[in-house]
């Protein structure tokens, strides 16, 4: 039934969006966000990012009782950003956060406690302490942690939604680094292994105020059956323990995001409305409005909707093949330069003025700037030729790219912009300066090692 729904829908072909990407580089040239001074930045897409937390919305009212309460929380760990979490909060959506800087982003965005989750598998004390204070909802990670929540509880109200976070270890998906639901995954309490069952249920039984369960199957790489899977396994035990204490004390269940991103088109899929009525399908008891609903999607909402445009410094030929040396690599592209065949981007050719480049297709790699040989966007890629002056863009960039910088080679973390219609902008981030690469490197404290004398056993 899963592998049906998944193909029966054609996904969101993205013509729309391409046609918004190719106005705001253009844009960007002219207006000279792009350019010598400028030779890298991120573009974010307001309108595809409106539209995305539309179409989510949509697909769980769709197959959701109505009247049933619904918290679709994004996870800040995907885009960072001040100003993205802002707009997101404006579309209704909530933080799902997992460190202390993480919370302070959601909480600088205004995004309110009620429509705030903390989950972290290493919560310290004062973590756990202001979550509570601010009336965050906050998931268990295992019996220690359970523990410590026990202790601040007895000097407080309670005035957070708790629950614990579960693994159905139920298998895992093509990357391995995101399968959150593997026998040995770190996160949760790991339902399979002996007693474990019969603890959860236990520590429900024991503790009134736990009102929430929480589980997460993965998410790049997770095939939408397997998620559907963990979460059914998430609702039968909601159920076991709901029964055993005659009542409906568990009243929300958190399914986790995980939505897998197609990275190989322009087009949209799987699709929000694929895997709601998946789980409507697959878990019946999750859509009658006897349970609250909390989502934590993040890539899913972001990726498609976020641009990294590069420009060509430098067009060379080594071994016969064409290569372009751009400004654009490991600093924002981490996870595709370690692991290109986990993470492969699409790449679209641009020329100096900033309009899609046409002319032969030629194979060509599209590197980076930093110095070790892998520092490369894409391998053997075939395009239109990268010139010097022209502009390489790495699509689906929006989310885990360029809010996630890497400092290799001290290269400063690019500016991001986020557009609208008639190639308007506004600064989401500013550019980081050279100056601010010393400060933050110790440039205060230059003769720290200098000044004393060390003594040598």
């Amino acid at each position: 039934m899963g592998t049906h729904i998944e193909t029966e829908e054609a996904g969101d072909t993205g013509a729309g969006r391409a046609a918004r990407r190719d106005e705001a580089v253009r844009a960007a040239v002219e207006q000279g966000l792009l350019g010598e001074d400028s030779p890298v930045v991120g573009l974010l897409d307001v309108i595809g990012i409106r539209e995305s937390v539309a179409e989510l919305r949509a697909a769980f009212e769709a197959v959701l009782a109505p009247g049933t309460p619904v918290l679709h929380a994004f996870a800040v760990k995907a885009t960072p950003l001040v100003p993205v979490l802002r707009l997101l909060r404006e579309e209704g959506v909530g933080a799902e956060v997992a460190s202390p800087g993480e919370l302070a982003l959601a909480r600088a965005a205004g995004v309110p406690s009620r429509m705030t989750v903390l989950d972290s598998p290493a919560k310290t004390p004062a973590e756990l302490r202001e979550a509570l204070d601010l009336g965050i909802a906050v998931n268990a990670d295992n019996p220690q942690e359970l523990d410590r929540i026990d202790s601040l509880m007895r000097s407080r109200a309670g005035r957070s939604p708790l629950g614990i976070r579960v693994n159905p270890q139920v298998g895992g998906g093509s990357i391995e680094a995101l399968s959150t639901a593997t026998a040995t995954s770190k996160f949760g309490v790991a339902l399979r292994d002996e007693g474990a069952r019969e603890w959860v249920v236990q520590a429900y039984l024991d503790r009134p105020w736990l009102t929430r369960l929480h589980s997460h199957t993965g998410s790049q790489g997770v095939p939408l059956a397997l998620m559907a899977r963990g979460v059914a396994e998430t609702y039968a035990l909601a159920e076991e323990i709901n029964r055993r204490a005659g009542r409906r004390q568990v009243d929300t269940l958190d399914i986790g995001g995980g939505l897998p991103v197609n990275f190989a088109s322009e087009e949209t899929t799987p699709t929000y409305a694929q895997y709601a009525r998946l789980l409507a399908e697959e878990v019946p008891g999750l859509a009658d409005g006897r349970y609250g609903l909390v989502t934590e999607f993040g890539r899913s909402l972001l990726a498609k909707h976020g641009t990294v445009v590069a420009r060509v410094e430098y067009a060379k030929a080594s071994g016969g093949r064409a290569v372009a040396v751009t400004h654009a690599g490991v600093q924002v592209a981490a996870r595709t330069v370690y692991a290109p065949g986990s993470w492969p981007l699409r790449i679209s050719a641009y020329d100096a003025k900033g309009r899609p480049k046409e002319g032969p297709v030629v194979v060509q790699d599209v590197a980076g700037p930093a110095c070790f040989a892998g520092d490369l966007l894409a391998e053997g890629r075939s395009m239109p030729l990268l010139e010097q002056g022209d502009y390489a863009a790495a699509l689906d960039t929006g989310a885990y790219y360029f809010a996630h910088h890497y400092g290799y080679n001290s290269l400063v973390r690019p500016g991001v912009y986020g557009f609208g219609p008639g190639g308007r902008f506004a600064v989401v981030r500013r550019a980081q300066t050279v100056e601010e690469v010393v400060a933050e490197s110790g440039g205060a404290q230059a003769d720290a090692l200098t000044r004393a004398r060390w003594e040598v056993p």
